[in-house]
């Protein structure tokens, strides 16, 4: 096991394939201004599957894919056969936007994918369309009906709330698990990378107990599932007779830091120690030139630098990138 200096069991590595997204999400990504990781500085499939080789050699035992948007790899169904057949591999999940799933979900299932997370902030096409600028409502629901055909189970739905633009539509959200057996997850803005969407993140900000407090205005009271994991970042509850789960992720207004399991790697080789801070140990000279640090020695040395949390109580957040370079 991978235990950090706070007594921390570190073994789950979200792993940004791509910083390119075919959104441009209001909380991640502004329209202008961007630069992104030329491909040449992108990891390739042979040096993710190095990387997570050794992950799993030192105790990591969870993974998940993120971006950007993971599914612009031309090669992401490579990386997932890649992974998946590593032994020590419990579980391999992905978080996309889910346009293009369509054409993939069957053939990721195929090569090993476990789960699948699916951004939708709206079920009202123009709301939607506001948070999110590009993309529709009728393209991310043909990706999430074709996740659920293919398999990838539970289905997973991730909605970052942002006031004035969906924060009234936690509703119909939360009230699709009544029929369904998917997770519906709702996550409070962060203040990421000190540019526009970090800006809004401070003006726009909806805690998550106001969101529970409108979902149980309307549908009733949500029951608090005590089934979970210590280290999972959703705080579970069921709508009475209810097939599935509201889940509320509160980084800000109910942190939950002193459980984290999570390591981030960034597109370009980072090993990124905590969402809301800027510590990084980079795996590239590692991969690429050899000598020096082994890939497990950097990696255990990450784990015992990870911060013990994040400081937004002191005004301090990430800095040096946006959520689109991070992965969520």
């Amino acid at each position: 096991m991978a235990t950090d200096r706070f007594g921390r069991t570190i073994d789950y590595l979200r792993i940004s394939i791509i910083d390119h997204c075919n959104f441009r999400c209001v909380y991640c990504m502004p329209m202008r201004g961007l630069s992104f990781v030329p491909s040449h500085e992108l990891l390739t499939a042979g040096e993710l599957e190095n990387v997570v080789r050794a992950a799993v050699r030192v105790g990591f035992k969870k993974f998940r894919l993120t971006g950007g948007e993971p599914t612009l790899r031309a090669d992401l169904v490579e990386i997932v056969h890649r992974i998946r057949q590593i032994s020590g591999v419990t579980d391999l999940a992905m978080t996309t936007n889910g346009v293009l799933l369509p054409g993939l979900a069957g053939p990721l299932c195929d090569a090993g994918l476990t789960r699948i997370n699916i951004h939708i902030d709206s079920l009202h096409p123009e709301r939607l369309k506001r948070v999110r600028r590009f993309g529709t409502l009728e393209s991310i629901w043909a990706g999430l009906e074709a996740a659920e055909g293919a398999g990838l189970r539970p289905i997973k739905l991730n909605a970052v709330v942002v006031r004035d633009y969906n924060h009234e539509d936690v509703v119909d959200l939360a009230r699709l698990t009544l029929d369904r057996d998917w997770h519906v997850r709702f996550i409070e803005l962060m203040p990421l990378g000190g540019g526009e969407c970090a800006r809004l993140s401070l003006t726009q900000y909806v805690p998550n107990p106001e969101s529970r407090t409108r979902i149980e205005d309307i549908l009733g009271p949500l029951d608090e599932l005590t089934d979970h994991l210590p280290s999972d970042e959703s705080r579970n509850y069921r709508l009475r007779g209810a097939q599935g789960v509201v889940g509320f992720i509160s980084p800000v207004s109910e942190p939950y830091c002193d459980s984290c399991n999570r390591m981030r790697l960034t597109s370009d080789g980072k090993l990124h120690l905590c969402l809301l801070n800027d510590d990084e140990i980079d795996l590239k000279p590692a991969l690429r030139n050899g000598g020096g640090d082994t890939l497990e020695d950097l990696l255990l040395k990450a784990v015992a630098l990870k911060p013990t949390g994040h400081r937004l109580d002191e005004g301090i957040s990430t800095q040096r990138r946006s959520m689109f370079q991070i992965g969520g």
